[in-house]
């Protein structure tokens, strides 16, 4: 009985090995020196930013350079009529263009994502403008606007206006010229990423609508436009960033004239920083800059409920 019992006793299972925290570290150390690199480069420029906002620093006048404390944001806000100025015309200049490019982009998302023939070239041809830079960008709409050659020199061959009008000289249509030139670049943006979004969309969905007796508005206010919510959320988040600090194309189109109509707060800094020198004041502009860019995104996610039910 005892020899049976002890040949019926099962094996004792075997030790598992603890298992070893290297593997699991190993993915956070292979990206670690790529992401200090990267840290470096966006960490240090911001807090020499910081740095220099408290301080006057011209290389050009080196003996009025030093600690500034607060003096440079008590400049902004009290002595200088610029800023104020050129806040406005970039909340203008965001507002409208992002509008614009949003209304523009969807309508041609929604068409390119239709069945005809030759759809792969009108996309290709949609998007191409995203592909060209800001400065090339502004060169080309320079060209088209110059009074001597350009679609002003047509339209008065044609008998609409008079030979020689400079668009981008009056302060009338000189707004209207610029938004139309970055409109032809931005509205890709929005085409690409609500077309990336609309083929996620289910057909069974647009099917039972069309049973319903639902429209053609009716499926899009109620079925293209809430699942398109998040994309036009973070697209018009992103382009009015990017918008804001619009630099390039009203630097190379107008710079900032005429009579400083089409100055941005980004390119007042850069004409603070670079022409006058004075990158300590340029600094707390762009300080100031940042702030309102971080509120204006918190306040604007949180109302657009980003992320959320659709």
């Amino acid at each position: 009985m005892a020899q049976a019992a002890a040949v019926a006793k099962p094996p004792a299972p075997p030790r598992r090995r603890r298992a070893s925290a290297t593997p699991r570290r190993l993915p956070y150390l292979l990206i670690a020196p790529a992401a200090l690199l990267m840290l470096g480069f966006i960490a240090y420029p911001v807090l020499s930013v910081f740095y220099y906002s408290l301080r006057d620093y011209n290389p050009t006048k080196p003996w009025r350079n030093g600690f500034a404390g607060l003096d440079n944001f008590t400049r902004i806000f009290t002595e200088d009529p610029l800023f104020r100025d050129t806040l406005v015309f970039s909340a203008k200049w965001v507002f409208v263009e992002v509008g614009l490019q949003l209304m523009f982009g969807l309508a041609l998302a929604l068409i390119v994502n239709q069945t005809f023939a030759g759809r792969a070239l009108g996309r290709a041809l949609v998007f191409s403008p995203w592909a060209v830079s800001g400065v090339l960008t502004s060169a080309i709409w320079v060209l088209l606007y110059n009074s001597q050659t350009g679609i002003t020199r047509y339209l008065a061959d044609m008998g609409v206006g008079e030979y020689g009008v400079s668009w981008l000289s009056d302060t009338s249509t000189v707004f209207p010229a610029a938004i139309v030139a970055d409109l032809w670049r931005g509205v890709p943006f929005f085409a690409i990423l609500i077309l990336a979004d609309l083929q996620s969309v289910s057909k069974d969905l647009y099917e039972a609508a069309e049973v319903d007796g639902a429209s053609r508005f009716k499926q899009f206010w109620h079925i293209t436009l809430p699942h398109l919510k998040d994309a036009i959320i973070l697209s018009t988040l992103l382009r009015a960033v990017w918008e804001f600090n619009n630099v390039d194309l009203l630097y190379t189109l107008t710079g900032g004239g005429p009579a400083g109509s089409t100055t941005t707060l980004p390119l007042y800094i850069a004409n603070t920083s670079v022409d006058a020198h004075d990158f300590g004041y340029a600094s707390a502009l762009t300080t100031v800059a940042f702030v309102i860019l971080l509120f204006c995104s918190m306040v604007y996610l949180r109302l657009s409920k980003f992320g959320g039910e659709k």
